[in-house]
């Protein structure tokens, strides 16, 4: 049963290839949850777990700039179109695929090299407000991630294969057994190396991220080979359209050293307590908003000379984000003490590191709807072969942003005297994310000649009542088990958020059945075909013989 699933699960919907992306999700996400409370624990939000977080930053920029924009502008759309007129054969498909892998691997060594031989200049630059002490340690943990950018990016590559074949079960595991690697490091070589077991794990992360996509794409047909061919057409195609990609993902990058260097001139900790708060919101983003994009993708990119099916398409899920979206949002800030105190409150983390968290989790929330949509709307400029008009957005987005993380951090809420602080830096995050959601939607009608508004509008008007609906139900709760199960243990705040989310989200089930909304009904029908396909699969595994 295991090997059917892992080699021959080919999505036949949108719908259906989001659930098993964002099911997989589910279990990364939790499990990155599970990570960072065993980081919160061992060491709080300090300092030491600042030089961790801040050595991501160049290993995440090298990777996103080499691979990421490659993937999401140019090799899917390119990959899909060549495996589907090949007459079967899908030699030249398979071609392209050596051909791209070893020009990953050739530029993620070289750029890894220079950053390596220039690292603790670079960190230094990256974070002012560090002592020399913590500048030493962020460099030392940088250069051993920087293995993993050369992991990752092959695995991205074959990932990116899997995606273009609508096999999106195997593509899902692996970030699942990235954090799994991670938690290992931090569990097994922290007692044995220090803080650097955590950069260890890092790397071991990226090579289970890599291993367990290699059984699926043999599978499917290819066979490695010998090809680097700087001058091939559709490998120039790939980096012409992969160019204003990575300006843009190199855009977003330097949001996240903006957030660094910001960070690093604030209390001790903010950074740490930023990207906690930042992991929580993007559990359902992850979960919701992005598995969508993901899923629609390839589809959006074979629909894209057919206007009428391809507006539909793009309409469906987006109102598919949304019908998720909504209630996440208004869950994560309604529990978000409980959530942040349940998955985080351990060990050193304390009460003011539990309330800085929850005052930036709130200012994130604010944009979820937009960071969900995005990505989405990204990928349909990408599929009209488009990495332009995304690139000029995200310029925007990021100016807007670096001028507001100058003036919010600094700024107190009417009836505060404190300021803002880090919950400044993610407020300006979300507002540069709902402007530049709004300039990608303008742009995009005004390109397709609409894009089904009415009927976007009318189900997120259902999906707003019964998402009210939801948060009172979720509040009435919250409170009536407060006095039964306390607040002040671990298993109490658990099994207050658990009962309330468990109220709320049959509730807003229950509301959205109830309006007949075409989303629910497309929901419990994709649930009840994937239940009769594992069955079905169960069935034939055990029967005699089989």
């Amino acid at each position: 049963m295991f090997r059917r699933l892992l080699v021959g699960n080919v999505s036949k919907s949108i719908t259906s290839a989001a659930a098993v992306v964002g099911l997989m999700s589910l279990v990364s996400r939790a499990l990155g949850l599970l990570r960072d409370r065993v980081l919160a624990g061992e060491f709080g939000a300090d300092a030491l777990l600042d030089t961790y977080y801040a050595a991501f930053r160049l290993p995440d920029l090298l990777f996103n700039l080499l691979v990421v924009g490659a993937l999401s502008a140019g090799f899917i759309p390119i990959f899909t179109e060549m495996f589907n007129r090949d007459g079967g054969q899908h030699a030249a498909a398979w071609r392209l695929v050596n051909n791209v892998l070893h020009t990953v691997a050739l530029a993620s060594v070289a750029a890894g090299l220079a950053i390596f031989a220039f690292v603790t200049p670079v960190t230094r630059l990256l974070t002012p407000g560090f002592s020399a002490e913590e500048v030493r340690q962020t460099a030392d943990l940088t250069r051993v991630m920087l293995l993993s950018p050369l992991l990752l990016g092959i695995s991205a590559v074959l990932g990116g294969v899997l995606q273009s074949l609508k096999q999106f079960f195997v593509f899902s595991l692996s970030p699942i057994l990235y954090n799994v690697g991670i938690i290992a490091g931090a569990l097994f070589l922290v007692p044995q190396f220090g803080i650097r077991g955590l950069a260890w794990g890092v790397v071991l992360g990226a090579g289970l991220h890599l291993a367990i996509q290699l059984p699926a794409l043999i599978s499917a047909g290819f066979r490695y080979g010998w090809v680097l061919d700087l001058r091939d057409r559709q490998l120039r195609q790939i980096l012409r359209l992969m160019g204003p990609r990575t300006a843009s993902l190199a855009i977003a990058q330097l949001n996240l050293v903006a957030v660094t260097v910001f960070a690093s001139s604030l209390s001790a900790g903010s950074l740490t307590v930023f990207t906690f708060a930042n992991n929580l919101q993007s559990f359902p983003l992850g979960v919701f908003g992005i598995s969508f994009a993901v899923a629609a993708f390839p589809t959006l990119s074979e629909l894209v000379g057919n206007r009428e099916r391809f507006i539909a398409t793009l309409s469906q899920t987006i109102r598919q984000i949304l019908f998720l979206m909504l209630p996440a949002t208004a869950l994560l800030v309604a529990l978000r003490a409980q959530l942040v105190r349940g998955l985080l409150g351990s060990g050193r983390f304390d009460w003011h590191d539990t309330v800085q968290t929850t005052d930036a989790l709130v200012m994130f929330c604010l944009s979820l709807f937009a960071q969900a949509l995005i990505p989405l709307l990204m990928r349909a400029y990408f599929a009209q072969r488009d990495s332009v008009t995304p690139l000029l957005t995200s310029l925007g987005g990021f100016l807007l942003n670096i001028t507001l993380a100058i003036v919010l951090p600094g700024l107190s809420l009417p009836g505060q005297s404190r300021t803002l602080g880090v919950a400044g830096l993610a407020l300006a995050f979300s507002l540069a994310n709902i402007l530049q959601l709004a300039v990608l939607l303008v742009m995009l009608r005004a390109r397709l000649g609409g894009m089904d508004g009415r009927t976007v509008l009318a189900s997120v008007g259902k999906m707003t009542l019964a998402t009210f609906v939801m948060v009172t139900a979720v509040q009435l709760v919250k409170y009536a088990i407060a006095p039964l199960s306390g607040t002040q243990t671990f298993l109490g705040v658990a099994a207050q958020a658990t009962v309330a989310t468990f109220v709320g989200a049959v509730t807003y089930g229950g509301m959205m059945l109830l309006m007949r909304s075409p989303e629910a009904m497309a929901f419990a029908e994709t649930f009840r075909r994937r239940r009769r396909t594992l069955v079905n699969v169960t069935e034939t595994v055990t029967e005699p013989g089989a």
